[in-house]
């Protein structure tokens, strides 16, 4: 049996990231067209690259190939009615919602996507991954790496919010039978 490589890429900075809001589909801060196929050399052979369907994951992967396929699994978290709002709005509109939210990963106060929808969604499209052997790059959010990693370790939802993901940082996860999360070096 081949196994399947998965290298998670999240996305590159965004201004909503920096001013701590919920995003909306806009663009990442870098000069993506100046460094599209900047990261292609990266991997000794040419993975097949995925991305969510917003703006900002189809301009990081245009930094690992030109060819990149939208996988509408991949997108971000549903954030309702608190898409575009900075978290610190929230906390002063509707306190007793975002604590819910932040403690209850069953709860969904925005009216979007709670965090086991979110976490049950990406597993399914793991599950869909195991019978696809060779190297699958995936640009996505910190959400979406998030959940991915709660599956493979087999956490509960609880720990979601204990797991900080970087823009730009990749995870690397194989699939040979099972899953397993892999940290390399890059020296």
């Amino acid at each position: 049996m081949q196994a399947t490589r998965l290298t998670l890429v999240a996305h590159a900075s965004t201004r909503a990231q920096k001013q701590a809001r919920f995003a909306l589909d806009e663009s990442v801060e870098i000069g993506w067209q100046q460094a599209a196929l900047s990261q292609a050399q990266r991997f000794k052979r040419a993975p097949r690259v995925l991305c969510g369907p917003e703006a900002r994951t189809r301009q990081t992967a245009a930094l690992f190939a030109d060819d990149a396929l939208v996988e509408t699994a991949l997108r971000d978290c549903d954030f309702g009615r608190w898409q575009g709002l900075a978290i610190e709005e929230v906390q002063q509109a509707e306190p007793e919602a975002l604590q819910a939210w932040l403690t209850d990963s069953t709860s969904a106060p925005h009216g979007g996507e709670s965090v086991v929808q979110l976490c049950e969604r990406v597993g399914q499209w793991l599950q869909s991954l195991e019978q696809s052997p060779g190297h699958v790059v995936a640009v996505t959010h910190p959400f979406v790496i998030r959940a991915a990693l709660l599956h493979v370790m087999q956490c509960p939802p609880a720990m979601f919010n204990l797991i900080d993901v970087e823009p730009l940082s990749s995870t690397e996860l194989r699939f040979n039978g099972r899953w397993r999360l892999r940290l390399e070096t890059h020296a």
